[in-house]
């Protein structure tokens, strides 16, 4: 996943469920910082400080709150996105918003099925996939 961008990430951001698990996996071979994006998130406690913005209309429909703690991507990080799929590209609109407002810069959202209905959030974002639907 991490070959698929030039540019060396300094975190990777996994949304829950599976992005979470492809995100660690590409962290760690990268040797740089993971964040879960996390659906629906509250502060642990009083005192953590989170970004936390509603997403778009996903696959089914719905909005999604998603957040992480404040201290977890810093102004100057450079984030990659790492999820299993892209439909909508609701959830990599979000987090590219949450990384914005982190002062950090976005690389892109890597996923394993490029399945954009928009095709224009596919450079827009950008996306890069390992496989897409339109050639399968």
């Amino acid at each position: 996943m991490a070959e698929l961008y030039d540019e060396q990430p300094t975190v990777v951001l996994g949304p829950v469920s599976r992005g979470s698990l492809l995100g660690a996996l590409t962290a760690v071979a990268l040797g740089v910082g993971f964040v879960e994006l996390r659906k629906d998130a509250e502060p642990a406690v009083d005192s953590d400080r989170w970004v936390r913005r509603t997403s778009g209309p996903d696959y089914r429909d719905r909005q999604t709150v998603f957040g992480y703690r404040r201290d977890l991507v810093r102004a100057g990080d450079r984030v990659l996105m790492v999820d299993d799929w892209v439909d909508t590209g609701a959830t990599a609109l979000t987090a590219r918003a949450l990384v914005a407002e982190c002062g950090a810069r976005w690389i892109g959202a890597a996923c394993i099925v490029d399945g954009l209905t928009e095709p224009r959030l596919r450079h827009e974002l950008p996306v890069r996939a390992l496989l897409d639907v339109r050639r399968i």
